[in-house]
C-alpha cells in the first residue's frame, strides 16, 4: 500500500501533475486491504493516466472500484489500458461512468489481452449505443478466457448489440454469469441469445428482466440456462466420482504393495532365523566331533580305562541320535511353515483378485450409469428442441401481432405532434367509438343468446326426433329388424351432418369474437398511446377506463353466466336421456322374449349416447380453451401494458439522471 503511494506521488511529480488529496486519502485508509476503493471521486485525464501508470506494475490490489467517477473517454481509455499488463487485479467495478464508444473499445481490447480479470461491472453505462465499439468489446470478450461474472445493466443495448454478444457467448468458453437486465433488447435480440445460451454450455446464470421479451423466448432461455446449470452439476458429480475411485484404487494399490512388501520382510526373516539355526547345530556338531577325537585319543592312551570309555561313547551315540531327532522335528517344522506361508500368500492373491474384480465391476458400472445419464441426456435435448420447435411454430401469430404494434407505435411517435393539436376532438371521437364498441358488444352477444337457444331448440328436435325413432323401431323390431338398421344408418348421417354443420358454425362465430377482440385490441392500444402521452392533462381518461373495464368484466360474467346456463341445459338433457335410458331397460325386462333382438338395439343408442357425450365434452373443451386463450390475450395485452408503462418511466428516469450527470459533469469537473 505504502509503495503504491508513492509511487502515485512519484509520477505525479515526474509528470508535473497536482496530486489529488481525496486519491491520496482514500489510499491512506485502505491500508493493509486487497481492495482499492475510489468510488465517487472525480478523477481527471492526468490523474487517470498516473494511475494506469502505476497499475502497470502494482501487485497489491485485487478488487478496484471505480464506480460514480465522472471518467471521461479519454481518462477511460488512459486508465483502462494500464490494465492490460496487470496480473493482480481480479474485480473491476466501472459502474456509473456514462463509458462510450472509446471505452467500449479499449474494455475489448483490456478483455483480449488481460489474462487474470474475473468479475467486471459495466452497470449504468452507455457501452451499447454505438454498434460497432460494441462489436469490439463483444471480439474482446469472445476471445476471454478467463472472465466468469459480467453486468451489463443499463447499458442501452438493442437487438443488434444482442447479436453480437449472442456471437461471442458462442466461442467464450468461461463466462458463468451474466446480467443484461434493463436494456432494449427486444424480440430478435432474444432469440439471438437463445440459440447462443443452447449452444453454450458454460453460461449458468442468466438475468434478462425488462428488456420487452416475450414470455415465450424467456421460458426458453430459462430452460437452456437450467439445461446447462444440470450439466454442470451433472459433470461435476462425475468428476468427483472419477476422482473418489482413483483415489481408492490408489489406495488399493498401496495396500497391495505393503502387503507385498510385509511378506518379503517375513520371508527374508524366515530366512535369517533357518541359516541361524543351521549354523548352531553345525557348532554343536563340530563340538561332538572334538569331543570324540578327544576320546579317541584317551583311548588310545589310556588302556586301561575301555569300559569307562565305551560307556562315554554310548552316551555320545545316544546324544548323536537325540540330536539327528531334533534336527529332523526342526525340518518338519519348517516345511509346516512353509506350506503355511504359501496357503497364506496363496489365499491374500485371491484376495486382491476379488477385489480387483470387484473394483473393475464398480468401474464398469459407473460407466454404463455414466452412457445411460449421456443417453438421457440427449434424449432430453432432443424433446426440448422439439418442444421450442413446436413453441415457435404455435406462436408466430403473437410476433406477427407483436410486429404490427411495434409500427404502429412508431407511426403514432411521428404524429403524436399532430395529434396534440387534436386532442379535443379525439375525445369526442373516443367516447362515439367506446359506445359503438359497447353496441357492437351487446349486439354480438345477443346473436350468441340467439344462437344458443336455436342450438337449444335443434337438440330437442334432435331428442323428439330419437325418441319416435325408438318407438318405432320398438314396435316393428320383431318383423322388420333391417328397416330399423336402415334407419339408424339413415340418423347416424343426419347426426354426423348435424354436427358437421354445428361445428362449421362455431368456428365462424369463433372467427367473428377473434376478429372483434383484435378490433377492440387496436382501439385499446390506440387509447392506450393516447393516454400514455395526455396522462398529467387528460385525468378524466383513467376514469373512463375503469368504467369501461367494469362494464367488460360485467359482459364476462354475463358470458360466464350464460355458460354454465348452457352447462345446466346440457346436464338436464343428459339426465332426460339417462332416465329414457332407464325405461327402455325397464321395457327390456318386461320383455323377456325380445331380449336378444332388443340388445343389438340397445348397444347401438348405448354407442349413439356416448358418441353424443363425446361431442359433447369435446365441444366444452373447446369452448374452455378458447375461454382461455382469450383470458391469456387479455393477460398479455396487461403485461404489454405495464410493460410500456415501466419502459417510459425508466426511460424518463435515465433521461433525468444523464441530463443531471452531464450537468455536474460540466459544471463540477475539477480545476488542474
Amino acid at each position: 500500500m505504502e509503495d503504491f503511494r508513492r509511487t502515485y506521488q512519484r509520477m505525479c511529480k515526474e509528470g508535473g501533475v497536482e496530486v489529488q488529496e481525496s486519491v491520496l486519502a482514500q489510499l491512506q485508509e485502505t491500508r493493509g486491504s486487497s481492495r482499492l476503493d475510489l468510488s465517487g471521486q472525480s478523477l481527471s485525464v492526468d490523474t487517470c493516466s498516473v494511475l494506469g501508470k502505476v497499475f502497470q506494475k502494482d501487485t497489491v490490489f485485487t478488487e478496484v472500484s471505480l464506480s460514480d467517477c465522472m471518467l471521461s473517454e479519454e481518462g477511460a481509455k488512459v486508465l483502462l489500458s494500464g490494465l492490460f499488463a496487470n496480473m493482480t487485479v481480479k474485480v473491476l467495478d466501472l459502474k456509473g461512468n456514462n463509458l462510450r464508444s472509446t471505452a467500449a473499445e479499449v474494455l475489448g481490447k483490456l478483455l483480449a489481452r488481460n489474462k487474470t480479470l474475473k468479475r467486471l461491472v459495466l452497470e449504468w453505462n452507455a457501452v451499447g449505443i454505438w454498434d460497432e465499439a460494441f462489436s469490439m468489446f463483444c471480439e474482446g470478450l469472445a476471445s476471454n478466457s478467463v472472465l466468469t461474472h459480467l453486468d451489463l445493466r443499463n447499458n442501452q443495448i438493442n437487438h443488434q448489440g444482442a447479436a453480437e454478444l449472442a456471437l461471442s457467448l458462442r466461442r467464450n468458453s468461461s463466462l458463468q454469469v451474466l446480467d443484461l437486465r434493463w436494456n432494449n433488447i427486444g424480440l430478435l435480440g432474444g432469440r439471438s441469445l437463445l440459440e447462443a445460451v443452447q449452444q453454450n454450455k458454460t453460461l449458468t446464470h442468466l438475468e434478462i428482466a425488462g428488456n420487452n421479451i416475450p414470455s415465450d423466448t424467456l421460458r426458453a432461455l430459462e430452460q437452456a440456462i437450467k439445461h446447462n446449470s444440470d450439466k454442470q452439476s451433472t459433470v461435476r458429480e462425475s468428476r468427483k466420482r472419477t476422482q473418489v475411485l482413483s483415489r481408492e484404487i490408489r489406495q488399493l494399490k498401496e495396500e497391495k504393495g505393503r502387503q507385498f512388501l510385509n511378506l518379503m520382510e517375513t520371508i527374508d526373516k524366515q530366512r535369517e532365523e533357518m541359516g541361524h539355526s543351521s549354523r548352531s547345530t553345525s557348532l554343536h556338531v563340530g563340538q561332538l566331533q572334538e569331543a570324540l577325537n578327544e576320546r579317541k585319543s584317551a583311548v588310545n592312551s589310556i588302556t586301561a580305562k575301555l569300559q569307562m570309555t565305551e560307556a562315554a561313547l554310548a552316551l555320545a551315540e545316544q546324544k548323536n541320535h537325540n540330536l539327528g531327532e531334533l534336527l529332523a522335528r526342526i525340518k518338519t517344522e519348517r516345511e509346516e511353515q512353509r506350506e503355511q506361508q504359501s496357503k497364506e500368500r496363496k489365499k491374500e492373491q485371491e484376495e486382491v483378485v476379488l477385489r480387483e474384480s470387484k473394483l473393475l465391476r464398480e468401474i464398469q458400472n459407473t460407466t454404463d450409469t455414466n452412457l445411460q445419464l449421456k443417453n438421457k441426456v440427449e434424449e432430453m435435448e432432443r424433446r426440448c428442441k422439439t418442444q421450442q420447435q413446436q413453441i415457435f411454430e404455435l406462436k408466430q401469430e403473437l410476433t406477427n401481432s407483436t410486429a404490427e404494434l411495434k409500427l404502429r407505435l412508431a407511426q403514432a411517435e411521428d404524429r403524436l405532434e399532430m395529434e396534440k393539436r387534436r386532442t379535443k376532438q379525439a375525445l369526442e371521437d373516443m367516447d362515439s367509438l367506446r359506445q359503438k364498441e359497447v353496441d357492437h358488444l351487446n349486439r354480438h352477444l345477443e346473436e350468441s343468446e340467439r344462437t344458443l337457444q336455436e342450438r337449444i331448440f335443434k337438440l330437442e328436435g334432435q331428442r323428439i326426433q330419437l325418441e319416435e325413432e325408438l318407438s318405432r323401431a320398438k314396435a316393428a323390431c320383431v318383423t322388420e329388424r333391417a328397416q330399423a338398421e336402415e334407419e339408424l344408418g339413415k340418423v347416424r348421417t343426419q347426426v354426423r351432418l348435424e354436427e358437421q354443420q354445428h361445428v362449421a358454425s362455431l368456428e365462424e362465430k369463433l372467427r367473428s369474437v377473434r376478429q372483434s377482440r383484435q378490433e377492440v385490441q387496436v382501439h385499446c392500444s390506440q387509447q392506450k398511446q393516447t393516454i400514455a402521452d395526455l396522462q398529467a392533462k387528460n385525468s378524466q381518461k383513467c376514469i373512463e377506463l375503469d368504467g369501461l373495464r367494469r362494464r367488460i368484466e360485467e359482459l364476462q360474467q354475463e358470458l360466464s353466466a350464460k355458460d354454465q346456463e348452457k352447462v345446466a341445459e346440457v346436464a338436464r338433457v343428459k339426465v332426460e336421456l339417462q332416465e329414457q335410458i332407464g325405461h327402455l331397460q325397464a321395457e327390456r325386462t318386461a320383455q323377456g322374449g325380445l331380449k336378444g333382438k332388443i340388445s343389438a338395439l340397445e348397444r347401438e343408442m348405448k354407442a349413439l349416447t356416448s358418441n353424443h357425450r363425446e361431442a359433447i365434452l369435446d365441444k366444452e373443451s373447446e369452448l374452455a380453451s378458447l375461454l382461455e386463450k382469450l383470458r391469456l390475450r387479455e393477460a398479455e395485452i396487461q403485461r404489454m401494458r405495464e410493460d410500456e408503462a415501466q419502459r417510459a418511466s425508466y426511460l424518463q428516469s435515465a433521461i433525468l439522471t444523464y441530463v443531471q450527470g452531464s450537468s455536474l459533469g460540466h459544471y463540477g469537473s475539477p480545476k488542474k
